[in-house]
């Protein structure tokens, strides 16, 4: 159990940089190109350790793996990180952020119906003191923001938490280097025919008036340079390849409850570094929101009751 707090550490330290990075880039580049880029660099990472574990576990790979990876890619990379993408455009990344850390809301019920991964009271009480912070850090009676970047931002972490569910399932078949490697490169597969597809001449005669430019001619390639290059580099590498493999590792030593608490630390760390990265300050709501998000945590890495079947 202690190498899952380490890999959800480690992800969350990672996690709580990705929409300072994502925002850097989000005027220049499209989001479903940065979308395909960045999880093309973190699929070709994993690769070579993914067809390791596939030869080591003796897996033949069928129609139904296929469908399955096809299917998490969809979730993950096309819906959820799309939807985050837009979000990040459409308001602060600081908002973005504390928004979808708040996905393990939802992760814990829909584990609940899907996985039958039992609830009990340490886990509750980490869940609503958590969410408390959330609501701290936003300050919803004082916050002036764009609502479309808020409904965006609530949809990915909705989706991001059927996504890790879904993943749950086969995580003990493939593995955590697996299930990320292929999940983003099926994600690729789908982006890639709706980049090409929005390149139609049907695209271009019906934008007018009804679809945002951001749907059309979407460019696969084009807008890279050598000022954004590194950060594309860095959300590949890092935040795509690293964080989602700490991330899926500690839900393997775990659950897919346990391993959501990366998202109650992140929303306590991205406002820290958005301090010493953007010179952004911190509100008196946001410092008792993070207190309350670190306290939310630590009951849950505290909770132990999981070794006598709170989990399964």
């Amino acid at each position: 159990m202690k190498k899952a707090y380490i890999y959800i550490i480690l992800a969350a330290v990672i996690f709580s940089t990705m929409e300072i990075a994502s925002k850097t880039v989000a005027a220049d580049i499209n989001p479903f190109q940065l979308n395909f880029i960045r999880f093309l660099i973190g699929g070709v990472i994993l690769l070579p350790a993914s067809m390791q574990a596939i030869k080591g576990k003796n897996i033949e790979l069928n129609r139904n793996d296929c469908i399955y990876f096809l299917l998490t890619g969809f979730l993950g990379i096309v819906i959820s990180m799309s939807f985050f993408q837009f979000a990040i455009l459409y308001t602060m990344a600081s908002t973005v952020a504390i928004i979808f850390s708040a996905n393990p809301t939802f992760t814990t019920p829909i584990a609940y119906f899907l996985l039958n991964e039992k609830i009990n009271k340490k886990v509750m009480l980490s869940l609503a003191v958590s969410l408390l912070g959330v609501l701290f850090i936003l300050n919803p009676f004082g916050i002036h923001t764009d609502m479309k970047g808020i409904i965006l931002a609530i949809l990915s972490a909705i989706t991001f938490a059927l996504y890790s569910v879904v993943s749950k399932m086969r995580v003990a078949r493939y593995g955590s280097v697996v299930i990320n490697c292929f999940s983003f490169l099926a994600g690729d597969i789908i982006l890639l025919a709706l980049m090409l597809i929005s390149h139609l001449p049907l695209f271009d005669t019906y934008q007018k008036g009804n679809i945002t430019p951001l749907l059309v001619d979407i460019p696969i390639i084009s807008g890279i340079n050598y000022s954004n290059i590194a950060v594309l580099m860095y959300l590949g590498v890092v935040v795509s390849g690293l964080g989602f493999l700490f991330y899926f590792m500690a839900m393997e030593k775990s659950s897919a409850s346990v391993a959501s608490i990366v998202f109650f630390i992140k929303p306590a760390l991205a406002p820290l570094f958005c301090l010493l990265i953007l010179r952004e300050t911190l509100t008196t709501y946001t410092i008792i929101g993070i207190v309350l998000i670190l306290a939310g945590a630590y009951i849950m890495m505290s909770n132990n009751d999981h070794k006598q079947g709170a989990y399964s």
